[in-house]
């Protein structure tokens, strides 16, 4: 990777959005959780949620990644209170397009996740990137299976 690739993928925007991951820490009831490695870097993300109503009402997260993906968290950290697991899942499924197939950065409230289109071009990336949601769609199904497993 030359200097200027790293200039471009490592633009100010990405990196202020890693310095400033919402949502830092553990919730102290926890509905669901999950934890996610990319075996290749070696990037972990863990999540705890609480549901309400079927939407994340309470979120968490650990995030121990490279600048990719701590950015990729604080995406998901800004707008990720009020989805639906539909919405995660759906906007997981964009991201993981935009990515691998050079398809178009989610939208709506994941629309910030544009500012990772510069690394379409390193696939040994994208699963640091994805990290988050994939975490976070595991975690809202965990809390979904214990709260029908309660009823």
């Amino acid at each position: 990777m030359s200097d200027t690739d790293l200039v471009k993928l490592y633009s100010g925007r990405i990196l202020a959005l890693a310095a400033d991951i919402p949502h830092l820490g553990h919730l102290a009831a926890p509905e669901g959780s999950a934890k996610k490695r990319s075996p290749l870097c070696g990037s972990t993300i863990a999540v705890e949620v609480a549901l309400r109503d079927g939407k994340v009402a309470d979120f968490a997260q650990e995030v121990r990644a490279c600048a990719l993906g701590q950015a990729s968290a604080a995406v998901l950290g800004e707008v990720v209170i009020g989805r639906t697991r539909a919405e995660l899942e759906a906007a997981r499924t964009a991201l993981t397009a935009m990515l691998k197939e050079g398809g178009p950065a989610p939208t709506g409230p994941f629309a910030g996740y544009e500012v990772l289109i510069p690394a379409r071009d390193y696939k040994n990336r994208h699963a640091s990137i994805l990290l988050a949601l994939d975490a976070t769609c595991e975690a809202v199904a965990a809390a979904e299976a214990a709260t029908t497993a309660e009823t």
